[in-house]
């Protein structure tokens, strides 16, 4: 086991160098000049030249992407062109706010996805079966957006029940006023996620349960709850699978999510520096999701390795 994590840690080091090129490289493909931003129309080409020398974007981008990975492997980000502040210190600030609303969207999605799909599996065929898919269905057919537009109209604007916007007062606590924030984006970002594993679930269940293993146990006598336990080790190395691509997608989908319900995190930070064009906070709002998703990947083959230990060697 030892051996396969330190190889899985080696594999991570090709791979987030290379999202730090992706990073770096749309952030400065993208149309216009970060520079306008910072001055006016007016301005003279000397105080121009003089603002891109202080930044640092008037050399070349491979010597601008040496030192901006330089910097950043010591926790450097850079100054954000719109506030002034480190972008390390406000992108760790929206960090926290997206783990929060990430964390609780993740534990639904999974144990009400996972849940839903052994539920499923299990009554194939008959009415529960066809009720959840249905819903499932409905639910990856579903944009975050629109949904999130009709919970806030229904159950913010027409009865009031619940907030429709920002993530409560001061720092999120797990208080009854914080968690009546958090229902809504929570909502919107698992309907998706739970509809995906649900159904993936669903069909490994139905494909493990007409292999012949399973008919050699029903002949054996074996009790029902012992089946039960070999369907759901047989179905989680796959599940687990699934539900971490599905909690990087949430992640991605974010900037919709947090921009419509005005949730202070790395989404929402996201969407102000796309339409401030502030490449520093862009760039480290970035390469912290990117990163994020790579160490997402890390943990999911870890734990499908422990679920399941002939991946181990593969």
């Amino acid at each position: 086991m030892l051996f396969y994590i330190l190889r899985r840690l080696l594999y991570a080091i090709p791979i987030t160098l290379a999202v730090t090129v992706v990073v770096f490289s749309l952030v400065h493909l993208a149309p216009g000049d970060a520079i306008n931003a910072l001055v006016p129309d007016e301005a003279s080409a000397e105080l121009v030249a003089q603002i891109r020398h202080e930044y640092g974007l008037d050399k070349p981008i491979p010597v601008q992407y040496a030192y901006w990975l330089a910097n950043a492997s010591y926790g450097n980000l850079g100054i954000s062109l719109g506030t002034g502040r480190p972008v390390a210190s406000e992108t760790m600030a929206a960090v926290k706010n997206t783990l929060v609303l990430a964390v609780s969207a993740g534990l639904l999605s999974c144990s009400l996805g996972f849940s839903l799909g052994i539920i499923s599996g299990i009554g194939r065929d008959r009415f529960i079966d066809h009720v959840i898919s249905f819903f499932t269905l409905a639910g990856v057919s579903i944009p975050h957006y629109w949904l999130a537009i009709v919970l806030v109209i229904v159950f913010s604007v027409n009865h009031l029940w619940l907030p429709p916007l920002g993530m409560g007062p001061d720092d999120w606590r797990l208080d009854g006023e914080h968690i009546r924030h958090l229902i809504l984006p929570t909502v919107t970002m698992a309907a998706i996620p739970v509809s995906v594993i649900a159904r993936t679930v669903r069909a490994n269940v139905a494909e493990i349960l007409d292999q012949e293993f399973i008919t050699t146990l029903w002949a054996k006598g074996i009790t029902r709850r012992r089946i039960f336990w070999h369907v759901i080790r047989n179905v989680l190395p796959g599940s687990l699978a699934v539900m971490g691509l599905q909690i990087g997608h949430m992640l991605g989908g974010s900037v919709l999510v947090e921009t419509i319900f005005a949730w202070p995190g790395t989404g929402y930070l996201m969407a102000t520096a796309i339409f401030q064009r502030d490449l520093p906070l862009l760039q480290g709002t970035m390469l912290v999701l990117s990163l994020s998703f790579v160490i997402l990947n890390l943990v999911v083959d870890l734990l499908q390795s422990w679920a399941d230990p002939r991946i181990r060697r593969a």
